[in-house]
């Protein structure tokens, strides 16, 4: 009798191995589409200058952050909501906006101001300290609009906002 279907461990193994891999890519390419995700959006003010912010309020969000985005509008930034004061970094992975980042306290103080660079992960842009709050916008927005260390950003959330 003449066997039909030839098979042996190494080509089960190689099987295994190719629909693993493409499991792995297809969860990555997912992860990739669900950036950017919709947002709510307020507006804030720093110095009398308007800047309408989309708000990161849960861990989802502010992973996913500017990541996967060719621009950012003029006048518009994010606004990172964290549940805890506590101390943050950021990094630039799958962002290719040129950003500069505020870290403001719970009083919307800002305390530190930093340019960051695109695409790269070697750089890393901690707050330093304890923050409620990190506001991302175009790189030198802030310094176009005489903003700098010291200055308070008005903040109005949204009264119903799901911060995690």
């Amino acid at each position: 009798m003449r066997k039909l279907f030839a098979c042996n461990s190494g080509h089960v193994r190689f099987v295994g191995i190719i629909i693993g891999l493409s499991g792995i890519l297809i969860l990555l390419s997912m992860r990739a589409m669900a950036c950017p995700i919709e947002l709510p959006t307020t507006t804030i003010s720093i110095k009398g200058h308007a800047l309408t912010v989309e708000l990161a309020t849960t861990p989802a969000s502010r992973s996913c952050g500017l990541s996967h985005r060719d621009e950012l509008p003029a006048n518009q930034g994010m606004l990172f909501v964290f549940a805890e004061l506590r101390t943050h970094t950021f990094w630039m992975k799958d962002t290719s906006i040129a950003l500069s980042i505020a870290f403001l306290d719970d009083s919307g103080k800002i305390f530190s101001i930093q340019d960051m660079i695109p695409i790269q992960t070697a750089e890393l842009y901690p707050s330093g300290r304890p923050a409620s709050y990190a506001l991302e916008v175009n790189q030198g927005w802030f310094r176009r609009h005489g903003i700098e260390v010291g200055d308070v950003v008005e903040i109005k959330l949204p009264l119903v906002l799901d911060i995690r």
